[in-house]
């Protein structure tokens, strides 16, 4: 007990000692020295066995996390593929495997779109294909005694193993891999499936004991969930060979589904009768579990029979057969022969079940009676004799030409078999292929024709993996590296060459390799990552440089965090003198807007009063609004419109000559046409203005706190440079909601704002408070505008000459002009409207 917890403890401090470092570290020599350590505890390293026990136990699931947790880290891009395979690889791929794919499906499910899904996504695909799953197998049906996994953790692998498909599916969408498709993922796990019974029969030749409960618990449960075919496609037809010469492997497979859960058996069963082609090979794989296990009783004997009917005549076939293949089972055969001459002789059933139906009893009705032996005839004569007077009558009276039929040629058929004799039945009716198959059920299909059939199914449906023997081993396939740079070695007399002091050879730099830039991230969340906690100065450059790119690519994506992208952009610092890193920014800013409006421009508009932020932040806040706004009220074109035919490649001289010629042409056919009228040109299409319903988002917040003085801004005092730039861009957030329904409102608003520091004495302000009432004089209904300035219009044109006259700047002066001009032309609209006079 001593030496166990000694064992444990330590363990536990040398895994958390280098799990603080990878978690802390920002250096890559200290990060890969931690995870050197922690390699030794895998299955490759050199650690004891009694402490790799114990890191599996306990502290493998929390190895993996923290490595997950350091896919966005500058650690991990730093990686080249190689390095990336040894140190973050190499721990999913070399430790207990059923911990290692729940870990992976749950970091598939919870990461966002980034590069961390991806690389997850591809060590999954690893995974697979390593034949890792063969090692969980073998790994619950090796160690099932001395086992301790929770009946929880062993429902969730089996969970997980059996829903996998769906599970990535749900969270890659049309990005899944085809390793991850039920096409691919169930045959190859019906290939692993095999290969674990194949060692599991190994094993017990070598006389050790092994468990079949865990993989009969997966093949229940994935069949259970729709996905039998796949699977028993691929595992039957190979059980039915394999077990055709080998005693041990019809023990194995008959152990398998009597280890199948009750709930789940029906579904393994079904598939099973569906991929295996005759009664010999499902009694060598099935054995007697139809005597064992009531459940499969009552499928194969009531429920296969009469409750369903969708199912193909070889179905049928191979289960009767079955039955009637060992003398224990015939008795089950007679008892299905009752059942169905039950229901075949009812003249309700014929009357109120549907024909396909009655069609799917009579094939059994007939393959039961071929099946029987004298003595089983001398049992059953009487209930063969009713079936055949009843059933054949009431189908004689039915108005249905088919049903009719049908009991023609059953009768005929009952009566054979009942009297050999001459006395038999015989109708006439039209022969047709659904009577041809009803009459040719009675014929007993030999062995060798069902060893045949199997074959073609063997080699119609053996996979690739199974056909190589390196796959039962585990072992994947594998074919020769060529090396890429392989140089041819070279000639003799080199070395004296290479020994000349007098001619210097260069360098031999064909082997060498240019370090590689950092790639640019190509997932919004991976851009924002960057931009948030990188220290990278290269990575910052490559994600500042693409975010406008992936924000407009990525709607869904962004609009996830577009609050969080702008407020990571608006405190973003140029550290490292990147190139136009304003404008990049401002860019990125805007494409936010543009994208998710209401939200983005809600938190700039109320963090531009707010403490704390620079003239400069608060400059950059109204650009940035004033140049969305300016895009979202521009036409956006339209997508319908497919990109234009391309005319064959020709050379300029040549189209030159051409259009010249067609100039040419065309003037001298508008000068001799005479034409009365060219008629009215066709206005554009209209589009919609995507700026109009929320204008109110962008304007009426830039004015409800103006004069609030607060600690670090005073917008009425000496801030007045962003007071000023206030005034333009509220002047051209009025200007571009002409024609809105919201224009009346704001040009009330901007005009009070206005009238307040009109007489401001910095000219900045004043440009700004001209500009904003010639953008209300623009923008704003003549009639709502003199009903405005109704009582203020005298005192509106004295201020407006008088700044036109004396202000000392001189684009105050023309825009005061430019004022009074539009002021006098809404008068004398609104004037010589008859409407409004009246």
């Amino acid at each position: 007990m001593m030496d166990s917890s000694g064992a444990e403890a330590e363990v536990r401090l040398a895994v958390g000692s280098c799990l603080a470092r990878v978690a802390a570290s920002r250096h890559n020599e200290e990060t890969e020295l931690a995870l050197g350590t922690l390699r030794a505890y895998l299955e490759d390293g050199d650690t004891a066995a009694s402490k790799k026990a114990e890191f599996n136990r306990a502290q493998y699931t929390r190895v993996l996390q923290v490595l997950v947790r350091t896919l966005s880290s500058d650690w991990f891009h730093s990686l080249q593929d190689d390095r990336r395979k040894e140190l973050w690889d190499a721990f999913f791929l070399h430790g207990p495997p059923d911990q290692a794919l729940l870990v992976l499906l749950d970091s598939v499910s919870t990461i966002s779109d980034s590069s961390g899904l991806e690389q997850c996504v591809r060590v999954l695909e690893d995974f697979l294909s390593s034949g890792r799953v063969r090692v969980l197998l073998w790994a619950k049906c090796e160690g099932a005694s001395r086992h301790t996994d929770s009946a929880q953790l062993t429902e969730t692998v089996l969970g997980r193993l059996a829903a996998l498909p769906a599970l990535t599916a749900n969270r890659l969408h049309t990005h899944t891999p085809a390793l991850f498709l039920p096409q691919q993922y169930y045959p190859q796990l019906a290939c692993d499936i095999l290969a674990t019974l194949e060692r599991i029969c190994q094993n017990l030749r070598a006389g050790q004991d092994c468990s079949l409960g865990f993989v009969a618990q997966l093949l229940g449960k994935v069949c259970i969930q729709g996905h039998g075919g796949l699977v028993c496609g691929t595992l039957a037809p190979h059980l039915s060979s394999l077990s055709r010469s080998d005693a041990l492997w019809q023990r194995v497979s008959c152990r398998l589904l009597e280890s199948v859960p009750e709930r789940w058996v029906e579904s393994v069963v079904t598939g099973l009768m569906h991929n295996l082609h005759g009664p010999s090979a499902l009694s060598r794989v099935m054995g007697n579990l139809v005597l064992k296990n009531k459940k499969v009783q009552f499928v194969l004997t009531h429920k296969l029979l009469l409750l369903q009917y969708q199912h193909p005549t070889q179905v049928l076939r191979t289960v009767l057969g079955y039955l009637a293949l060992e003398e224990d089972r015939r008795l089950l055969l007679r008892q299905v022969l009752r059942s169905v001459c039950e229901v075949w002789c009812n003249s309700s059933a014929v009357r109120h079940t549907p024909v396909e139906q009655q069609l799917y009893v009579s094939k059994a009705l007939l393959l039961c009676v071929s099946l029987l032996n004298h003595t089983d005839i001398q049992e059953v004569r009487g209930e063969l004799l009713q079936c055949m007077l009843g059933g054949v009558q009431c189908r004689l009276d039915s108005n249905i030409e088919r049903i009719r039929r049908m009991g023609m040629v059953v009768g005929e058929c009952l009566s054979q078999k009942l009297d050999p004799s001459d006395s038999q039945l015989k109708f006439q009716y039209e022969a047709n292929e659904e009577s041809r198959e009803l009459l040719s059920l009675m014929e007993l299909q030999s062995e060798e024709e069902e060893d045949e059939e199997q074959q073609e199914s063997d080699a119609t449906n053996r996979p690739k993996a199974w056909d190589n023997g390196q796959m039962l081993a585990g072992q994947p396939e594998s074919s020769p590296s060529i090396t890429a740079n392989q140089t041819p070695e070279t000639g003799p007399g080199s070395d004296s060459e290479l020994d000349s002091d007098d001619d210097l050879t260069p360098y031999d730099m064909s082997d060498d390799q240019v370090k590689q830039r950092g790639t640019s991230p190509r997932y919004v969340r991976d851009c924002l990552e960057a931009l948030m906690s990188s220290n990278d100065p290269e990575r910052v450059e490559l994600s500042l440089q693409v975010a406008e790119e992936l924000l407009r690519k990525n709607i869904c994506a962004t609009q996830e965090v577009s609050v969080k992208f702008c407020k990571v952009l608006l405190h973003l610092e140029d550290r490292y003198s990147t190139a136009g890193f304003y404008r990049l920014r401002q860019n990125a800013m805007v494409a936010l807007i543009v994208i998710h409006t209401q939200p983005v421009v809600e938190y700039l508009t109320t963090e531009f009063y707010s403490l704390n932020y620079s003239l400069r932040q608060r400059l950059d806040m109204l650009e940035v609004l004033a140049l969305s706004a300016q895009e979202l009220s521009e036409p956006v074109p339209d997508k319908r419109i497919g990109p234009q035919s391309v005319s064959p490649a020709s050379t300029l001289d040549l189209c030159a000559e051409v259009e010249h010629w067609r100039q040419v042409v065309e003037k001298r056919i508008q000068s001799k046409t005479r034409r009365i009228s060219k008629g009215a040109s066709r206005p554009p299409p209209p589009t919609p203005n995507r700026y109009a319903p929320v204008a109110g988002y962008f304007f009426f917040p830039l004015l409800r706190n103006y004069d609030r003085t607060q600690t670090t801004f005073d917008l009425l005092g000496s801030d007045h440079l962003v007071l000023g730039r206030l005034m333009h861009t509220l002047g051209l957030l009025m200007h571009l909601a002409i024609n809105a329904p919201v224009a009346t409102q704001m040009g009330k608003a901007l005009l009070d704002f206005v009238w307040a520091v009109r007489f401001h004495t910095d000219q900045m302000v004043r440009r700004g408070v001209l500009f904003a009432v010639c953008a209300v004089f623009l923008s704003m209904p003549c009639e709502n505008l003199l009903m405005e300035l109704s009582d203020d219009l005298l005192e509106t044109r004295v201020w407006l000459a008088d700044v036109a006259e004396n202000d000392p700047d001189a684009d105050c002066r023309s825009l005061a002009v430019q004022s009074l001009v539009l002021l006098e032309r809404n008068l004398k609209t609104h004037l010589q409207n008859p409407t409004l006079e009246a």
